[in-house]
Order: C-alpha cells, then sequence, then structure tokens
C-alpha cells in the first residue's frame, strides 16, 4: 500500500459511483465493483462525552476504493475521496 494525495480524474454514474479513473496520464477503467467507505459526518460535533445506545452516530460517504485497470492490463485497487469544496478528485491510497 502506498499512501497518496494526488488530485486524480474520476468519472462517475449519475448516482456517483467511480467508473473510470486518469493518474499519472494513464486511464484505469474499473473492474470490479466500488466499495464505499463511511465516516462521520463533517456536522457532527458532539459536546462532551456521549454514548450512543440507539442508533448510531450520523455517516457520509467517506470516499471510495475500486480495482481498476488500464488498457495494457495493469491493476491497482484504488481509493479516492472527493472533495466538494475543491471540486475534484483526491487519490488517498494505491495498493499494488
Amino acid at each position: 500500500m502506498t499512501e497518496i494525495d494526488e488530485t486524480v480524474a474520476v468519472w462517475t454514474t449519475d448516482e456517483g459511483v467511480p467508473t473510470r479513473l486518469v493518474w499519472r496520464s494513464t486511464r484505469y477503467r474499473v473492474s470490479d465493483t466500488p466499495t464505499v467507505w463511511a465516516e462521520v459526518c463533517t456536522w457532527w460535533r458532539p459536546f462532551g462525552e456521549h454514548r450512543y445506545p440507539i442508533g448510531s452516530v450520523p455517516r457520509s460517504i467517506g470516499g471510495w476504493r475500486f480495482q481498476g485497470t488500464s488498457e495494457d492490463g495493469v491493476a491497482h485497487v484504488f481509493d479516492v475521496r472527493h472533495d466538494a469544496t475543491a471540486r475534484s478528485w483526491r487519490l488517498v491510497r494505491v495498493f499494488d
């Protein structure tokens, strides 16, 4: 696993699911089912110590993990995150 923080181009379905990624001038098509990872919503700021016996902490999509395969057959697993403020996608990790 290599941790990376680079801007990448990501194409998605209308529902926001990644279908294609361009990283370092190479196009990768998503070649498996992307998996969403969830994290605590940014607006959730509990005060003091809290316990959550009923339900759970509000969560939002933190990013996506998927396998991408280039036209020449090179495959990697990518973790990407969308930065809504910058209106861009960030590559977080790459697994060879």
